[in-house]
């Protein structure tokens, strides 16, 4: 049995979404108890989990021999992932799928920083495993930039001319779904990127072309866009994460092409403009009555 934490989230709800296209058994795991109930009327195993409470982890893990491992977004998350860790070798887990982040393994970046550590934890618990170290998501520009390209038909980033070779989730998603059902995959990090370095000036014009609609990229003074991300709740800690991946960029370290996906998968990743073709209707402005 595999168990899907962050079932809920952009990346864990694909391959969720894939795993029962290839009708391979699974358990998903929330910490709402709303989803649970959801997925639990579909038919779906579901279970809930709080990783600030490891009995909760290992009831979820128990009889699963394969974990695809992706903590949420907090202050400490990298504590919690350990927590996950230590729950999943206590009942009995092999292999530890591990979505990570792009550069993890030279620790340069905030990003980097949290995942890195919970990778040491896995290398050294005597499970197997596999890290997903995955570029900036293609799904960020409606995730994140969705109001103001609707709105504003603009978006904004502290990134300036830095070229970012982002993926496609879906591709991400492939490749997890191959890591936990073939067992060629132990002991692998792969670096997950799309098949093109863009800046995000590029990006706007690929958007402009797609959507019908001239696009502008507003290229910010960090402390501007930190601004902005405290105006909407951010945490003051998780913008400044924020604000390190922009330097990250800004330093020219998202720009490396790889082949993981394709050696993977036996598929090319997904083009930028495949993506906006395929989600262009979230990005469209309201139709007023």
């Amino acid at each position: 049995m595999i168990c899907i934490t962050g079932a809920g989230g952009t990346v864990g709800s694909e391959v969720v979404k894939q795993l029962e296209l290839a009708k391979v058994p699974f358990r998903v795991a929330y910490f709402s108890k709303e989803k649970v109930n959801a997925a639990l009327a579909k038919g779906t195993n579901a279970v809930i989990i709080d990783y600030n409470h490891p009995e909760t982890l290992r009831t979820a893990f128990q009889g699963c021999d394969k974990l695809f491992l992706l903590g949420p977004n907090a202050l400490n998350q990298t504590q919690l992932e350990l927590n996950a860790v230590e729950a999943a070798k206590a009942v009995g887990v092999q292999h530890i799928v591990k979505q990570s982040v792009m550069g993890a393994e030279d620790e340069a970046f905030s990003l980097a920083l949290i995942h890195r550590p919970v990778e040491q934890a896995i290398e050294a618990s005597g499970m197997t495993w596999t890290f997903l170290r995955p570029n900036s998501f293609m799904q960020n520009v409606v995730t994140f930039m969705s109001e103001t390209i609707k709105a504003e038909s603009a978006f904004y980033s502290a990134s300036g001319e830095a070229k970012i070779a982002h993926i496609d989730v879906r591709d991400i998603a492939a490749v997890a779904v191959r890591a936990l059902t073939e067992p060629t995959h132990a002991g692998q990090a792969y670096t997950l990127t799309g098949p093109e370095a863009l800046t995000y000036d590029e990006l706007a014009q690929k958007l402009s072309v797609v959507l019908g609609r001239s696009i502008s990229h507003i290229s910010l003074p960090p402390e501007d866009l930190k601004h902005g991300m405290l105006a909407e709740g951010l945490p003051d800690a998780i913008a400044d994460r924020m604000l390190d991946l922009e330097r990250y960029y800004r330093e020219d370290q998202a720009s490396r092409i790889t082949n993981d996906v394709q050696r993977v998968t036996g598929q090319e990743s997904r083009q930028f403009t495949q993506y906006i073709r395929d989600y262009a209707s979230l990005l469209q402005p309201a139709l007023v009555a």
